[in-house]
C-alpha cells in the first residue's frame, strides 16, 4: 500500500516511565502498521498532568494524555474531538476496560478521550519487612494503625503520600468509602461534614506511624521510597505503579486493596490517564489511527503492559502474563479499581483541587484546625463552582 507523504503529530504526556517508556515502545510497531505517520512526544510534570489548564496543551499539541477531571473544561469549551462514534465503529465499549475507566471520559452527550492507563489509591508494601511483622494484611484503617503500632515496635514506618493534592486525594477516597463522596453535581454542598471529619481524623492518626517526608511525598516519591528504604512497611493508599513490583526489581513491593474506613475496598479515588485528539490538530484522521492503534487490546497487553505501562483495557488486567511479570498487581488490585470514585468533572472542579490540596497539607502539619479547613474546603468549592466565575 503506498501512503503519502509523512504525517507528524506531536503529543504531550507526563514525565514518568510509565508513561513514556510504553509510548516509545509503541512507536515501531506503529510505523510498521502506518509508515505515514510519526508522532513526538512531550513531557510535562505529574503537577502539570494533574492541573495545567487544558486549553494550552490542546492549542499546541494533537494528541494529550489527560486527567478526567479535565473532562468538563474539555467538554464546555469543545477542546478535544469526541472519540464515541470511533470507539463504535471498532467496536469497543464499557466492558472492555477496567472499572469505570470509560466512563470517567464519558460527560454529557460524548465520550471526550480514549483510556489509556488506568489507576486508583491501592495499598502496598514490602513483603519482607511485613513477615517481621506477622504479615498480616490489614483490613480496614483500625487494622492500618494496629499495624503502625506494631512497626513502631520494631523502629518501622508505615508510608503514605500527603503532599498537596495527593493528601487532598486520600481525604476524597476516605470520604466516598464512608459512602459519602464529593456530589459529582455542581450545585451540591462541598461534602458531608461528619465523613470529612472522620477522613481527615483518620489521616492525623495516620501520621503518627509515618516518617516526617510523608508531607512532601506525592505517589511517586512514596513508592520511591518504600523501594529503597529499609524502614518503610506499608502504605495504605497511594496511586499504584506496577513498575514497582515488577519481578526482579530489587525491594520489589506487593501492592492490594484499599483497606477503608468501612470494611471494604469501595470509594478509592479513580486515577489513570485518559488520551485526547485536540480539537485543532490538522491531521485528525491521523490522530484517531494513533489512539486507536494504543488502545488496541493487543497492544494494551503485549506493548503498554510489558513495558512499565499500566494499561486500561480488562484483558490485560487479566492476562496471566502480565500478571505474573508485575508479581500479581494487576490480579491483586482489581477489586479495588472497579469499585472507584469517579472525582467531579464539571468545569472548573480543578480550581477547587489545586486550592484543596494545600489546605488539607496544612491541617497534617499542624497549621489549622479541623474546623477551620473544612471551613475552607468548603469556601475553595464554592469559589470554583460555575457561577463564581
Amino acid at each position: 500500500m503506498e501512503y503519502p507523504l509523512p504525517i507528524q503529530l506531536k503529543g504531550l504526556t507526563w514525565a514518568h516511565p510509565r508513561a513514556t517508556s510504553p509510548l516509545e515502545a509503541a512507536k515501531e510497531p506503529l510505523r510498521q502498521l502506518r509508515p505515514d505517520i510519526t508522532i513526538s512526544w512531550e513531557v510535562q510534570p505529574l503537577s502539570g498532568f494533574e492541573g495545567r489548564p487544558i486549553v494550552e496543551a490542546a492549542r499546541n499539541y494533537d494528541l494529550i494524555v489527560f486527567d478526567h477531571p479535565h473532562v468538563g473544561e474539555v467538554a464546555e469549551s469543545e477542546l478535544f474531538e469526541p472519540v464515541g462514534s470511533f470507539l463504535q465503529t471498532i467496536g469497543v465499549g464499557d466492558a472492555d476496560f477496567i472499572g469505570p475507566a470509560l466512563a470517567s471520559y464519558r460527560y454529557g452527550e460524548h465520550v471526550w478521550g480514549f483510556p489509556l492507563d488506568a489507576a486508583c489509591q491501592v495499598s502496598c508494601w514490602r513483603p519482607d519487612l511485613l513477615a517481621g511483622l506477622g504479615g498480616t494484611m490489614p483490613q480496614d484503617w483500625a487494622g492500618v494503625l494496629e499495624l503502625g503500632e506494631q512497626a513502631l515496635r520494631k523502629n518501622l514506618r508505615l508510608a503514605i503520600a500527603f503532599s498537596g493534592v495527593h493528601s487532598l486525594m486520600t481525604l476524597l477516597t476516605l470520604c466516598a468509602n464512608q459512602g459519602a463522596p464529593l456530589s459529582s453535581s455542581s450545585t451540591a454542598a462541598f461534602a458531608d461534614r461528619d465523613a470529612a471529619r472522620n477522613a481527615l481524623g483518620a489521616m492525623r492518626d495516620l501520621l503518627r506511624f509515618c516518617p516526617p517526608q510523608t508531607l512532601d511525598w506525592d505517589s511517586i516519591a512514596a513508592q520511591e521510597a518504600m523501594s529503597t528504604r529499609d524502614d518503610l512497611v506499608y502504605c495504605p493508599a497511594v496511586y499504584g505503579f506496577a513498575p514497582y513490583s515488577r519481578v526482579g526489581r530489587p525491594r520489589a513491593l506487593v501492592y492490594g486493596d484499599l483497606p477503608g474506613l468501612r470494611a471494604g475496598f469501595a470509594g478509592s479515588t479513580l486515577g489513570g490517564a485518559g488520551l485526547g485528539i485536540s480539537a485543532y490538530t490538522n491531521h485528525p484522521d491521523a490522530a484517531f489511527a494513533v489512539a486507536g492503534f494504543l488502545i488496541d487490546a493487543r497492544v494494551q497487553e503485549e506493548i503498554i503492559a510489558l513495558n512499565d505501562g499500566q494499561p486500561a483495557r480488562l484483558n490485560a488486567w487479566e492476562s496471566a502474563r502480565v500478571n505474573t511479570r508485575s508479581g500479581g498487581f494487576y490480579s491483586l488490585t482489581k477489586r479495588t479499581l472497579e469499585q472507584a470514585w469517579i472525582r467531579p468533572r464539571w468545569s472548573g472542579y480543578l480550581h477547587f483541587q489545586r486550592a484543596g490540596g494545600p489546605l488539607v497539607e496544612s491541617f497534617l502539619r499542624g497549621h489549622a484546625s479541623m474546623e477551620d479547613t473544612l471551613d475552607r474546603l468548603e469556601q475553595a468549592w464554592a469559589a470554583a463552582l460555575p457561577e463564581a466565575h
